[in-house]
């Protein structure tokens, strides 16, 4: 075993079932994306389907995009779980930035990788967004006509909820005392020639005040559970102006027009972030299904693979890529 291979570290087994083999790929900006290609081990000759996976905001592929590829590509599909630009092991400078254009066209890049494989259909691919990826997945779909089907688990939408806060409660007063801030810290960036980290996202460890969905993330991103090391919600921070391209930059404008392809939004019942879900399926057209899980929290459909309804996932895709 050499050391690369001893370094490689996964929250969840790999299946039996499922090979996994490290791809890259480009997008549309050139930065080089690095990707995780789960397979059935199991397949005919004939092309297989497909299905790009990326998410949530701040996570790596070695984490739940990897556990939900894993659980697909059991399924029959081939999956590629993601590393988005300037995060992970993919590439792009400077690091920990996240913009909703270059996030969006993460996912259009993954398709034309999936597209180009000799062994799949490139008339049967679909994507599956997490978190803040699901915000993302739906915007390169309406966009990207060559994706047919999208399916998102614990949707958010980044940019809502960065320029109007949680359930849109920020103040006009708020936002532009927030813009004039992230305006001071580009003069204090500019001067030092670097990019100041923001606030840390998940500390080590909690106060034991924190909203409930503060500590339902540090369950999962600061323990055993799905830590790993190159993930920015487990151990980092995003730039302190990476809110400023998401301010004024709604990303569901169109999402009528994912239509007349299927759309799935799956959501907690209990999850601080279902309301995102709900109110995607009302802006969407038909067809589309909104599917709330009884019990769940936000974090539980990252990685609880009794809760994720992963035979749903199957029979979403499978109906939907022939």
């Amino acid at each position: 075993m050499n050391d690369t291979t001893k370094k490689e570290h996964y929250t969840f087994e790999l299946s039996d079932k499922v090979t996994r083999q490290k791809v890259t790929f480009k997008n549309r900006y050139g930065i080089m994306l690095s990707g995780d290609l789960y397979l059935p081990k199991e397949r005919g000759n004939d092309p297989l389907a497909a299905i790009a996976i990326s998410g949530p905001f701040g996570a790596v592929k070695e984490q739940s995009s990897g556990l939900y590829a894993n659980q697909m590509a059991g399924r029959g599909f081939a999956a590629l779980a993601f590393d988005p630009s300037y995060t992970g092991e993919s590439g792009g400078e400077p690091r920990a930035v996240a913009s909703p254009d270059i996030n969006t066209e993460d996912f259009s890049a993954a398709v034309d990788y999936l597209g180009i494989q000799k062994n799949i259909d490139r008339s049967k691919i679909g994507i599956i967004g997490i978190c803040g990826f699901a915000g993302f997945a739906l915007n390169a779909t309406a966009i990207d006509k060559r994706v047919r089907a999208v399916a998102t688990t614990s949707m958010y939408d980044m940019t809502r909820v960065m320029s109007k806060g949680y359930n849109d409660a920020v103040t006009l007063e708020e936002r532009s005392k927030t813009l004039e801030q992230l305006g001071e810290q580009r003069w204090k960036d500019a001067e030092a020639g670097t990019f100041a980290p923001g606030a840390i996202l998940n500390p080590e460890k909690l106060k034991g005040n924190e909203p409930q969905f503060v500590k339902e993330y540090h369950d999962y991103y600061r323990t055993p559970r799905g830590y790993h090391e190159r993930s920015l919600n487990s151990t980092g921070a995003w730039n302190a102006t990476n809110a400023l391209s998401f301010m004024n930059m709604p990303i569901l404008t169109y999402i009528k027009e994912i239509s007349p392809r299927p759309m799935l939004l799956i959501a907690g019942e209990k999850a601080h972030s279902r309301y995102f879900s709900e109110d995607a399926y009302k802006m969407a057209a038909e067809p589309k299904e909104l599917l709330i899980i009884p019990n769940a929290v936000h974090v539980d459909l990252y990685d609880k693979t009794d809760l994720i309804p992963f035979g749903k996932l199957e029979t979403f895709f499978k109906e939907h890529l022939k």
